[in-house]
């Protein structure tokens, strides 16, 4: 369970691993496109492909050994797992925001997301 100071501490922590998740998310999705069309790229081939896979994957890891729930990564989207006036919540933090402004109740999803 995190506070939600705990929950934008991390976010702000993590930053530079989240900033790597979206690089390494671009490059993979532009090598495949590459290859797909073409059968090259500059940004090279099969063996390029699955060390991004494999760099994808570590971060998302990395991510999971700290308790955060990652739900999504093209946006990346974290969720942390909390309570608000008793009832459990994920502080949720979307690629794009500044910091952890959005939670919702664990059993309504992105859909219930509500601004603190």
């Amino acid at each position: 369970m995190f506070t939600l100071a705990q929950a934008r501490h991390l976010v702000a922590t993590l930053q530079p691993r989240v900033d790597e998740l979206i690089r390494v998310r671009a490059d993979l999705a532009e090598l495949r496109a590459d290859l797909a069309d073409h059968g090259m790229s500059a940004l090279g081939g099969l063996a390029e492909v699955k060390a991004l896979e494999a760099r994808l994957h570590a971060v998302v890891d990395e991510l999971h050994q700290h308790d955060i729930q990652v739900k999504g990564i093209a946006p990346v989207l974290l969720d942390f797992p909390g309570e608000r006036a008793g009832r459990a919540v994920l502080w949720c933090w979307l690629e794009g925001d500044s910091d952890v402004r959005w939670y919702h109740r664990a059993e309504c999803g992105f859909a219930g997301r509500r601004p603190l």
